[in-house]
């Protein structure tokens, strides 16, 4: 990822050769000889990752998450002038396949408590979401323009930032999320590289004329034209009583980050606006990527209206939250005429009991 665009061209026609149908004999010879089989292979995480920012870049969700904590104004001022984002703990990341370990944390008393409880959350949540993989840094100093930014991104892959709901609604003022989110990440161990994902660029998600324009380091037209992907994106979950069963996952939502307000170049210009150097590995994550439709929500605080309205399962269970021994999985796809489908792999955890 350090050397640059141009060894990751390189690299990705040698394999394309390596790989092609028509590779001369000595070619799949080589190829034979370093392929492995992915059902006897152990994951980990593709890159070291030194940093980690998490956005908030779906209209969406911060519009529905909004109307659930603040009906009189579900989006702050400032939501349609800025990328929302905020620093995530790194070394807390893990590969897919890694189990979560439910969080304990501070709670909100009741009106009857005067102390706050300590205990295993309650609102165990998942987050959809994709990864941007830094792999151009910047000088400390020295912002990255939005005409150049998408080419500081090596690629993508699926991400899931685990939130803890009771936890996050009871420490979040004033400094935002802390204890309710570091606990755990999970991402796919597949990185994407950008090219690849060049045949299913799109538009940036149109605005309503009434929104205030970008201001000049955050808008390009280049960027505006294409500066987004389509992708496919589902969630299931996979119960201990679904498994036992032997039943498939269960499909719980879809969306697209077509449907952000801000594209990753966006993110990155902003993130740098103010000099802050991007290194090599870090993680720049959407936020919870949500479409207009109730059914393409990101997560299960929209999915329940925190709880609110309990989802029914093909077994006859029902969830508000996650549920110790519940599996989220997480799957991304592109397709598009003309053009092979493209798979992001696979982003999945089971959920264990708290150490308490």
């Amino acid at each position: 990822m350090s050397q640059g665009p141009r060894s990751w061209a390189l690299l990705r026609k040698t394999l394309t050769t390596l790989l092609h149908a028509d590779a001369k004999p000595e070619h799949k010879e080589k190829a034979e000889a370093a392929l492995h089989s992915i059902a006897g292979s152990t994951f980990q995480k593709p890159v070291h990752i030194p940093n980690y920012t998490d956005f908030y870049a779906s209209i969406h969700h911060a519009t529905r998450a909004g109307q659930l904590f603040r009906p009189d104004q579900p989006l702050l001022p400032n939501y349609k002038h800025i990328p929302i984002g905020y620093h995530g703990r790194a070394s807390s990341f893990l590969v897919s396949g890694e189990p979560i370990v439910r969080p304990i944390g501070q709670t909100r008393p009741s009106a009857e408590e005067v102390q706050p409880n300590f205990l295993p959350t309650s609102k165990l949540d998942y987050e959809l979401e994709l990864a941007l993989y830094i792999g151009q840094p910047n000088t400390q100093g020295v912002p990255i323009p939005i005409s150049s930014a998408a080419d500081h991104i090596f690629g993508i892959s699926l991400l899931n930032d685990w939130s803890a709901r009771d936890i996050q609604s009871w420490e979040y003022q004033p400094l935002g999320p802390f204890v309710a989110k570091n606990f755990a990440t999970s991402i796919s161990p597949w990185v994407t590289p950008i090219p690849a994902l060049e045949p299913f660029r799109v538009p940036a998600a149109p605005r309503p004329a009434t929104d205030p324009k970008p201001l000049p380091y955050l808008h390009s037209t280049a960027d505006q034209k294409s500066g987004s992907v389509n992708v496919l994106l589902e969630v299931f979950i996979l119960t201990k009583r679904m498994k036992a069963n032997k039943l498939q996952p269960f499909l719980l939502s879809e969306s697209n980050p077509q449907d952000l307000y801000w594209t990753p170049a966006q993110l990155i210009a902003h993130h740098t606006s103010n000099g802050c150097n991007l290194q090599v590995g870090d993680i720049l994550a959407t936020g919870t990527i949500s479409g207009p439709a109730q059914a393409s929500a990101g997560c299960l605080l929209e999915l329940t209206h925190n709880g609110a309205q309990p989802l029914l399962l093909p077994t006859g269970e029902t969830r508000t939250f996650l549920e110790d021994g519940d599996e989220i999985i997480l799957r991304g796809s592109c397709k598009s005429p003309g053009h092979p489908r493209i798979g992001l792999g696979e982003c999945r955890a089971t959920i264990l009991p708290a150490r308490v």
